[in-house]
C-alpha cells in the first residue's frame, strides 16, 4: 500500500515583526487547514483519521499540542484527533513522513499534515530556579531560534550558533562568498518570477483579516552586486566571514498544510492524487554539521524509492543558508537548475515548523508542471539532522499505464 499527496496550501510567509505578527500561530495553522480542505469540498472532515502537525518551538502560544488546537479552531469535528511532532526545521516534513507510514500500514486512509511557526511571537522564557526567591537577577531567554538553556554537559563544539556552524561548512568545502550571494540572488529572482507567472496562486491562501497576499520577504531587485555590500554577521571579514543577512534565510511566520491519503481514499476525498510518496530518508551528523545532513538523507530516500539521481527531475531543498544548500547540491552532483526552480527559503522565508510542508507541496506542483516523474524534497535540521522525501508524479505514472 502507498501514501499519496492529494492537496496542499499554505499561508503567505510573513517577515519577523511583519504582516502576520498579530496572528497567533494556532490561528495561522487553522487558516492553512481550512484553505487546504476548501480545495477538496467533497471530503467529509469527519473522514480524516488524524492530524499530524509540525512545530519547532512548542512554547508560548504554540504549546500544548498546537496540531490539535488548530484542528479544533479550523472547525474539524471533535472526533478528529491531532498530534504535534517536533523535529525542529523538519517538523512538517516529518509530519508528512509519519502520516505516510501510517497510511502505508493500513492504520489510516486520510491524514491531514502540516506545520506552523510564528517566530515573531516566540516568547522569552525564564528557567525555574533550584531555590525559591533567588536574590540575584534572572535572565529571560528568547525562544525564537537556536540553542537555548543548553545542558552544560554538551560539548562546546556542538552548540555553536547556526551561522558559525555554516561558516565552518564553507571552510570545509571552500564555498566562496560570491557563490553564496549568486545563489541568494537567484532565489529572489526565481521566487518573484514564480509569483508573477501565477505559479503560487493556488498554493498560497491569504490569512483572513491580514493584508498580505504574497510572501513578504521576496526582494525582486536583489542582485549579487547588491548582496555583496552586506557585512558578514557571524564572523568579521578579517576572520573570513561570508554569511550575511542576504545569503541566509530570514526569521518568518507562516503555516502549511498537506493532505495525504491512500489510493482508495480518492473516492472519499473527491479528487485524484497528485503524487505518491515513493521514498523517505533520515540522517544525523554532528550537531554543527546539520547543514550537510540532507545529502545522505536524500541518498537514502532515493535508494528506498529504487531510483538514482539520474532519474530526478526536480529538487526542493530548503535554503536555510546558501552555503549549506550549495554544499548539498555539489555533493549530489546534480544540475543546479533543477533545484528550487520557483525560489527558495532565502527569498520566500523559513518559518521553521512550516517549511517542510512548503517544499513538499512546491515539489509536487513543479513535477506536475514540468512533467517530470520523480523529485526530491529535502531539509536540514538543527542539532545535526536531515530529512528527505521522494515524490512520484501520478500524472506521469498514469500516462505510462
Amino acid at each position: 500500500m502507498s501514501a499519496f499527496l492529494y492537496a496542499a496550501t499554505r499561508t503567505p510567509f510573513g517577515r519577523f515583526n511583519g504582516a502576520l505578527a498579530g496572528v497567533r500561530p494556532d490561528d495561522l495553522a487553522a487558516a492553512a487547514i481550512s484553505s487546504t480542505l476548501a480545495t477538496v469540498p467533497g471530503l467529509d472532515p469527519a473522514a480524516i483519521d488524524d492530524v499530524v502537525w509540525g512545530n519547532a518551538n512548542g512554547a508560548g502560544e504554540e504549546n500544548r499540542n498546537v496540531g490539535r488546537m488548530a484542528a479544533l479552531l479550523a472547525g474539524l469535528p471533535v472526533s478528529v484527533p491531532g498530534t504535534t511532532v517536533n523535529r525542529l526545521c523538519g517538523s512538517s516534513l516529518d509530519a508528512a513522513m509519519t502520516a505516510s507510514r501510517t497510511i502505508e500500514s493500513g492504520d489510516a486512509e486520510v491524514v491531514l499534515t502540516g506545520g506552523v511557526e510564528s517566530m515573531t511571537r516566540a516568547p522569552w522564557v525564564l528557567p525555574k530556579q533550584a531555590k525559591p526567591f533567588p536574590a540575584g537577577d534572572v535572565t529571560a531567554v528568547s525562544t525564537t531560534l537556536g540553542w537555548r538553556l543548553v545542558n552544560p554537559r554538551m560539548p562546546k563544539e556542538w552548540t555553536v550558533s547556526l551561522g558559525e556552524a555554516n561558516e565552518q561548512l564553507q571552510e570545509r568545502f571552500g564555498i566562496s562568498r560570491e557563490r553564496q550571494d549568486e545563489f541568494a540572488a537567484r532565489s529572489h529572482r526565481l521566487a518573484h518570477a514564480a509569483w508573477e507567472s501565477g505559479f503560487y496562486d493556488d498554493l498560497v491562501t491569504p490569512v483572513e483579516g491580514v493584508d498580505l497576499t504574497r510572501d513578504e520577504g521576496i526582494r525582486a531587485g536583489s542582485t549579487p552586486e547588491v548582496l555583496a555590500g552586506l557585512k558578514p554577521v557571524f564572523r568579521t571579514p578579517e576572520q573570513g566571514g561570508t554569511i550575511t543577512a542576504g545569503n541566509a534565510s530570514p526569521l518568518n511566520d507562516g503555516a502549511s498544510a498537506v493532505l495525504l491519503g491512500s489510493e482508495k481514499a480518492a473516492a472519499a476525498i473527491g479528487i485524484e492524487p497528485i503524487a505518491r510518496i515513493a521514498g523517505r530518508g533520515v540522517m544525523a551528523l554532528e550537531p554543527q554539521a546539520f547543514g550537510y545532513a540532507p545529502v545522505e538523507a536524500a541518498n537514502r530516500a532515493l535508494a528506498r524509492a529504487g531510483i538514482g539521481w539520474d532519474q530526478v527531475g526536480a529538487v526542493e531543498l530548503n535554503e536555510a543558508f546558501a552555503v549549506q544548500s550549495l554544499a548539498c547540491v555539489d555533493a549530489w552532483k546534480i544540475d543546479p537548475s533543477l533545484v528550487n526552480q520557483k525560489g527558495g527559503a532565502i527569498a520566500i522565508g523559513h518559518p521553521l515548523g512550516a517549511s517542510g510542508g512548503r517544499v513538499l507541496a512546491t515539489l509536487a506542483k513543479v513535477l506536475r508542471e514540468t512533467g517530470q516523474r520523480y523529485g526530491v524534497a529535502a531539509i536540514c535540521i538543527g542539532v545535526g539532522q536531515g530529512l528527505a522525501v521522494v515524490l512520484e508524479n501520478c500524472s506521469v505514472t498514469e500516462a505510462g499505464r
